[in-house]
């Protein structure tokens, strides 16, 4: 009875099925332009108006932490100054437990990154909707995507990331 209780809550907690099994996601991309500084006026002060088309203001490739993990994550900016988080082709593990966050701490490669992101400031944007594909997350107004300089997959069940992205102000 002991071993089988054991056996249940190892399955449970370790989901070892996930490894073998994959979700894709093909949500709809956003047309982006590359983000340009706005030239000065004859004034000589820049124009802040939104943009008329929807802008990349900082990427990044992801790099391998837990488990092997490649794509690409993005913060556009829409022209209404609403701001979305895009992970291009990414492919990593399925895993229990997977979120994408927001965070303030770099980007380290190899095991020395697995699990820093947690140190200091992060958000999290939402549950990972599946480890292979294209993902668009629309970030609350109340969000400064400025404030945040790398993306992770964070696995909140071990604490641990699967790979992150550096955002690199493009």
């Amino acid at each position: 009875m002991l071993l089988g209780v054991v056996a249940a809550f190892g399955l449970y907690w370790f989901a070892p099925w996930k490894l073998v099994t994959d979700t894709y996601v093909d949500d709809a991309l956003p047309a982006t332009a590359a983000t340009t500084t706005p030239a000065p006026s004859a004034s000589g002060a820049t124009a802040s108006a939104p943009p008329a088309r929807n802008q990349v203001l900082a990427g990044g490739a992801f790099v391998t932490h837990e488990h092997a993990t490649r794509g690409r994550a993005e913060i556009v900016r829409r022209p209404d100054g609403r701001h979305l988080l895009v992970l291009r082709d990414l492919d990593t593990s399925n895993g229990p437990d997977l979120r994408v966050w927001l965070t303030d701490q770099p980007v380290l490669a190899g095991t020395a990154g697995w699990r820093v992101f947690d140190d200091g400031e992060w958000f999290e944007v939402a549950r990972l909707k599946g480890n292979r594909g294209d993902q668009v997350y629309e970030l609350p107004s109340s969000l400064v995507p400025a404030d945040f300089r790398s993306v992770s997959i964070w696995c909140r069940r071990f604490a641990v990331s699967f790979g992150a992205a550096e955002l690199t102000a493009t």
